[in-house]
């Protein structure tokens, strides 16, 4: 009996499988967890990264931009996409006024895309009164500019029709020749009298204004389709500040259906998903000039 009770005492109670596991199992399942954690941190910081990149392309090289109307034709049409180079003339800083250096300088006759100066008419509408613009460059600092019977005259030199040369049509969205308009009022702040070019007219028309003097540091925009223009003629010339960039090429465009922003167009579409069923595909890659 004595042998009998040592040997019981020797003996060992056997362990179960689940109770050798458990510490393994724990520590198993704390790197499956450190792997998922680590996983997600992994992608966190590559889309962080990717959105960084975005951002700084965006806000200092190149940024997409649609045409809402027709005061462009026929260079750029209502339902064009740009790419538009914010490098050229030296990107903004992001909440400031500082602008980066840029490698060339505004020009005669670019295509410039800039911030609006105020508009007090269309805050008293409920839209944005300082909308981002796309016009072409008529007047550079000190130009003396000046338009009579419909053609542009800068320095007393008549200015090439070209791109601007779309005649009134008698559309009601046009403007006429002889039309008058509150906005002009402002031109009266740099308007010139008893010059070599005339004087500027008491009250100025669509087609008959000037000669005006662009300050420095200013510039004088209008848009190709001329009776179909709210332009610096309605709210003044555009701080150098306020320019953003100058348009590349269109990759994308399509036909606007109804109720799209078209006016002086003519071109809405009366297709399903216009977006998708009227692509103008020549329009593609198109290079802006």
């Amino acid at each position: 009996m004595a042998k009998s009770a040592k040997s019981a005492k020797s003996r060992k109670p056997a362990k179960s499988p689940r109770s050798t596991n458990v510490v393994a199992d724990v520590r198993r399942g704390g790197g499956a967890k450190t792997r998922r954690r680590s996983r997600l941190w992994e992608n966190a910081k590559s889309l962080v990264g990717a959105l960084l990149i975005f951002l700084v392309i965006r806000t200092f090289f190149v940024e997409a931009f649609k045409i809402p109307s027709g005061s462009m034709i026929p260079t750029l049409l209502v339902g064009d996409w740009l790419f538009v180079n914010k490098a050229v003339y030296g990107p903004a800083v992001p909440f400031t006024d500082v602008h980066l250096p840029g490698y060339a300088n505004p020009r005669h006759g670019d295509v410039v895309v800039f911030v609006s100066p105020y508009q007090a008419d269309e805050a008293a509408r409920g839209n944005d009164p300082t909308p981002v613009l796309v016009k072409r460059l008529i007047g550079m600092p000190g130009d003396t500019i000046y338009m009579r019977q419909g053609v542009v005259y800068v320095d007393g030199v008549a200015q090439r029709q070209g791109f601007g040369a779309l005649g009134y049509t008698g559309d009601p969205a046009q403007s006429p020749p002889d039309a008058t308009d509150p906005l002009f009022a402002w031109q009266s702040t740099i308007a010139l009298h008893g010059t070599r070019f005339g004087s500027a007219p008491a009250e100025p028309t669509h087609d008959n204004w000037g000669p005006l003097l662009v300050p420095p540091g200013r510039y004088f925009m209008m848009g190709d389709n001329r009776y179909c223009s709210k332009d610096s003629r309605y709210w003044g010339t555009v701080p150098r500040a306020n320019i953003r960039g100058r348009p590349l090429f269109v990759y994308y465009s399509y036909r606007p259906g109804p109720g799209g922003l078209n006016d002086c167009d003519g071109q809405t579409s009366d297709r399903p998903l216009p977006f998708v069923t009227d692509i103008r595909w020549s329009r593609l890659f198109h290079v802006i000039r």
